[in-house]
């Protein structure tokens, strides 16, 4: 292969540019030239009607940092195959024909991953480079250290005024339907409760949880300060099982409504349980802090960092996966191998799954939820049972965070 186009698409994250910078190296180190596809798959289908691209040379590269979150190619929400246009496949064979792209490295999560299935099927030569926050992929995904870091530090700083005003304090993160990045960014933040989509969330549970902590840190403290952290997936299910949309949105081109108000809802939950307790008035009173008709109950406040936990710098992990990718996705589409996902690069072993087995979604391993509990954070459900089991290695497997 001559020449080759880069994608990124669906949402932005850390490790994206790392991505595009590893698939350019490592094209260049191939006699080969490597070209931007601006703005994901839009840009793609509507290639044929750009006058140029641009060439991803060492000089271009300088000024591509591969430790800044988002993507210098762009984005978009588009799904190919939704498409109104029964010419669409051959309007995207025109446009790299047109440019002499022989083959692509696309950037991108699950349903980036359903794209490149489609046009694979297609003809049109495509290695996926797997990207998702969300970290619900079989393979580790760029941008989820990035993000759990980001949610971590959040959640963490969030107890300073937390505690300055003895206030119970709700982040709600993304995720939609996988509770990764809640999960390890509330594990790494220290966090007293983690809701995740995974688990049914029974309210009195983490209410009881949140009485006993708070109230007790409030006794422990010699200035009767304290504060109680809770980290909820935006994919949580009410109390009825369904999850809770953003009513005023329509579905994206793959079909999905935005998720929004699972904090807002928790806060509503938990502040209800504390108005209906007959001894919160009493143990406020304790702490000082009682007043008729003003401050009879803590104020739970529910806080969504949002595309803050996207943003801003990618992680040195993610950099790392990043240009690996990113290099090894491009080694693979020279070398003939198309369809594929990379998962790792193990000295000179480039490993990889097929797209369609790579997507499948991954959900949190409710045993090592069961681990965690042991260690005194609430998931909203009665603690389980953690029988260890214990295994002797000879070689260290590539693990998820």
């Amino acid at each position: 292969m001559k020449k080759i186009g880069i994608v990124t698409s669906g949402g932005d994250c850390g490790g994206l540019n790392a991505v595009i910078k590893g698939a350019a190296l490592a094209a260049i180190s191939r006699k080969s030239l490597c070209y931007v596809i601006p703005n994901g798959y839009a840009g793609l289908y509507n290639l044929e009607n750009f006058n140029s691209l641009v060439e991803l040379n060492l000089e271009r590269l300088v000024s591509l940092e591969a430790g800044i979150a988002g993507s210098e190619a762009g984005h978009s929400r588009v799904k190919i195959k939704n498409i109104n246009d029964p010419e669409k496949y051959n309007k995207i064979k025109t446009g790299m024909k047109k440019f002499g792209l022989d083959g692509l490295v696309i950037s991108g999560g699950d349903d980036t991953g359903s794209v490149i299935v489609d046009l694979t099927e297609q003809g049109i030569k495509c290695v996926h480079a797997p990207k998702t926050m969300d970290l619900d992929l079989m393979t580790y995904s760029v941008g989820g250290d990035s993000t759990v870091s980001r949610i971590a530090t959040i959640v963490r700083d969030l107890k300073t005024t937390g505690r300055t005003h003895n206030r119970i304090v709700v982040v709600e993160v993304f995720g939609r339907y996988a509770g990764h990045t809640a999960f390890r960014g509330g594990v790494a933040a220290e966090t007293d409760a983690i809701l995740i989509p995974e688990i049914a969330a029974d309210f009195d549970i983490i209410y009881e949880h949140m009485k006993e902590k708070f109230f007790a840190r409030l006794r422990s403290s010699d200035v009767t300060a304290g504060t109680y952290s809770i980290i909820v997936a935006e994919g949580l299910k009410d109390a009825n099982g369904s999850e809770i949309f953003d009513e005023t949105s329509k579905a994206d081109s793959f079909g999905h409504k935005k998720l929004a108000g699972a904090g807002k809802y928790v806060c509503q939950q938990l502040t209800k349980r504390l108005k209906a307790d007959s001894e919160v008035k009493e143990l406020m009173n304790e702490a000082g802090l009682f007043v008729e008709g003003l401050y009879e109950t803590p104020e739970i406040r529910s806080v969504v960092p949002g595309h803050l936990v996207r943003s801003g710098q990618t992680s040195a992990f993610d950099v790392n996966f990043g240009i690996e990718a990113g290099a090894a996705a491009t080694n693979l589409l020279m070398d003939g191998q198309v369809g594929v996902t990379v998962a790792s690069v193990d000295g000179k072993t480039v490993k990889y799954m097929k797209t369609v087995d790579a997507i499948k979604q991954r959900f949190v391993d409710l045993d090592l939820v069961t681990f965690h509990e042991q260690l005194g954070i609430t998931f909203g459900r009665e603690v389980k049972k953690c029988k260890l089991k214990y295994e002797c290695l000879t070689e260290m497997p590539v693990r998820h965070l």
